[in-house]
C-alpha cells in the first residue's frame, strides 16, 4: 500500500483525484487550500468566519464512492431573485457550513460528509484558519484575495499570507507518511501554492523523502502564468518551498482550432523552452471531446499505475 498525497484546489485537483481513486493499493490523501474567497465560498466564510469550503466540496465529490442522491445534491446551486438568501450558493457549501455549526468544527464537518459520501481517501484542509492570500506583483503592487489576484495584468512574483498560518496537523502528518507527493494540476499561484507556503507544510516537504511529482498544466493562465514555459512553473513551485523530483506532462497534439480559441483568451500551450533539471516524462493525458483542453482522469490513473511500477520513481 503506497501513501499518496495530492496538493491543490479547484477543478484540477478534483480531476486528478477522480482518476487516482480507481488505482489499486493506494492510500490517498488530498490536501486542499482553504484560501478561496470568491463566490458562495467567500460569502459563507465572511458571514460565519469559517475556512473556505468550495474546493473541499469539489474534492469530496471527486472522491465519492458512487453516485447517490447526496452526491448529486452536493454541487446543486440555487438560482433565484437577488433577495433570495441562498441564491448562488452551492448546496454542498451550505451543508458543510451547517455541519460546522452543528458540531463546532470544520474538520468534523468534513469527516461526517466524507462518511456520508463514502469518500475514498482522506480530504484534509491545509489549515483550519480563516486566511486571505496575498500576491506581490512585478511592479511592487500587493493584491489581497485569491479571487482578485488573477484579475491583475502583472507578473506574480510571490504569494504569501500576512501572518504565520498554522498548518492543520493531519496535513503535516500526511506529508510525513507519504511515499509519493503530487502537485497539480491546477492554478499554480491560487490553488497549489496556497498550501505549500504554510510553514508547517513547507517544512514537512523539505524533510520528506517521498518522490515529489509535478503534474504540469497543459495551458497557461492569463494574468497568472501568462507566457510561462514548463521551467517557469517548476521554478515558482521551488521558490515557494515545493521541491520537485519529477515532472509529468502531456504529449498529446492539441488541435490548432482549440489552440486558436485559447489564444484569444491569452492562454498558450505549456512547452519546454528552457532547460529543465528534473526528468520529464510525457504521456497521453488530454481530452478534447468538448472542444476544450482537459485532462482525462482515466489517463491520469493509467499514468500513476505505470509510475508506481517503476523502481526508479519511488524513493522509499
Amino acid at each position: 500500500m503506497k501513501n499518496i498525497v495530492v496538493f491543490g484546489g479547484g477543478h484540477g485537483q478534483s480531476t486528478i483525484l477522480s482518476g487516482i481513486k480507481s488505482v489499486e493499493d493506494v492510500a490517498l490523501s488530498a490536501v486542499v487550500t482553504v484560501a478561496d474567497d470568491g463566490g458562495s465560498t467567500g460569502r459563507l466564510r465572511t458571514l460565519y468566519e469559517i475556512p473556505a469550503m468550495g474546493d473541499i466540496r469539489n474534492v469530496l465529490y471527486a472522491l465519492r464512492s458512487e453516485d447517490s442522491l447526496m452526491s448529486s445534491l452536493l454541487n446543486y446551486r440555487f438560482a433565484g431573485e437577488e433577495e433570495l438568501d441562498v441564491e448562488g450558493h452551492s448546496l454542498g457549501n451550505l451543508i458543510l457550513t451547517a455541519l460546522t455549526q452543528m458540531y463546532g468544527s470544520f474538520d468534523k464537518g468534513i469527516e461526517l460528509l466524507s462518511e456520508e459520501l463514502g469518500v475514498k481517501g482522506k480530504v484534509i484542509p491545509s489549515s483550519l484558519e480563516v486566511i486571505s492570500l496575498y500576491a506581490r506583483m512585478s511592479g511592487g503592487t500587493i493584491v489581497k484575495g485569491e479571487a482578485n489576484i488573477p484579475s491583475f495584468n502583472h507578473h506574480i512574483e510571490k504569494v504569501f499570507y500576512d501572518h504565520e498560518v498554522e498548518a492543520y496537523a493531519p496535513a503535516v502528518k500526511a506529508v510525513e507518511e507519504a511515499d509519493l507527493i503530487i502537485y497539480g494540476i491546477g492554478s499554480l499561484y491560487t490553488s497549489i501554492l496556497p498550501n505549500i507556503i504554510i510553514p508547517g507544510i513547507r517544512n514537512a516537504l523539505a524533510q520528506s523523502k517521498a518522490t515529489k511529482i509535478y503534474f504540469a498544466n497543459c495551458m497557461t493562465q492569463n494574468n497568472e502564468t501568462f507566457d510561462f514555459d514548463l521551467r517557469d512553473h517548476i521554478d515558482a513551485l521551488e521558490a515557494h518551498g515545493a521541491p520537485v523530483d519529477l515532472v509529468v506532462k502531456h504529449r498529446d497534439e492539441i488541435p490548432p482550432e482549440i489552440l486558436k480559441r485559447y489564444a484569444a483568451e491569452h492562454s498558450t500551450e505549456v512547452v519546454i523552452r528552457k532547460e529543465v533539471r528534473q526528468p520529464v516524462l510525457s504521456f497521453d493525458l488530454l481530452d478534447f471531446s468538448k472542444g476544450l483542453v482537459r485532462h482525462d482522469p482515466q489517463k491520469i490513473a493509467n499514468v500513476l499505475r505505470d509510475l508506481l511500477r517503476r523502481e526508479d520513481v519511488l524513493h522509499r
